[in-house]
């Protein structure tokens, strides 16, 4: 009996070690990736989430930083093609997200944000395929939690936008 229960201690011990690391490394990447000045920065950050992805096989967060970090590279890059790959990769790990943890609010949210960013490349050609791809995402990001703020700011700023080059009132936005 007593050795079941030290057996038993120390698994939970060595679990709750676990918990911690992950924890810990989270929270230096995200930091990282809120702070980081240079691509590169980025880049490290999205590289520690997809290893943390890929040994923490039940969390989608993992995924959903690394995507957001590629978005944030793209959203710095002004060739057309390399924004294009960041946002492929992007949504390789919106993906991986999307599988784990099914519907999640904030991974729709993501979603929207990359095909915003995908419209920038060229807003003439793009624009209506990626403003409706948008809008679908924070819509469908907002039906299943109204109070998402992420993807309450992200439509208003595609309202916003999408006004904007039209000319149009923002007053909706």
């Amino acid at each position: 009996m007593k050795t079941t229960i030290s057996a038993l201690v120390i698994v939970l011990s060595f679990a709750a070690q676990a918990a911690d690391k992950y924890t810990e490394q989270m929270t230096t990447n995200i930091g990282l990736v809120y702070k980081a000045q240079t691509v590169e920065e980025l880049a490290q950050a999205v590289n520690a989430f997809e290893r943390i992805g890929n040994a923490e096989k039940i969390r989608w967060e993992p995924f959903y930083y690394a995507a957001f970090g590629n978005i944030m590279i793209a959203n710095r890059e002004a060739d057309g093609v390399k924004k294009d790959g960041y946002l492929d990769q992007a949504k390789n790990f919106i993906e991986k997200a999307s599988a784990i943890n099914p519907g999640e609010s904030e991974i729709l949210a993501l979603e929207g944000f990359m095909h915003t960013i995908r419209l920038t490349v060229d807003p003439a050609t793009r624009g209506q395929q990626y403003s409706m791809l948008s809008m679908q995402a924070f819509g469908k990001a907002l039906s299943l939690n109204p109070n998402n703020p992420r993807a309450m700011s992200l439509m208003a700023q595609m309202q916003y936008g999408t006004a904007q080059f039209f000319n149009s009132s923002t007053a909706e936005a």
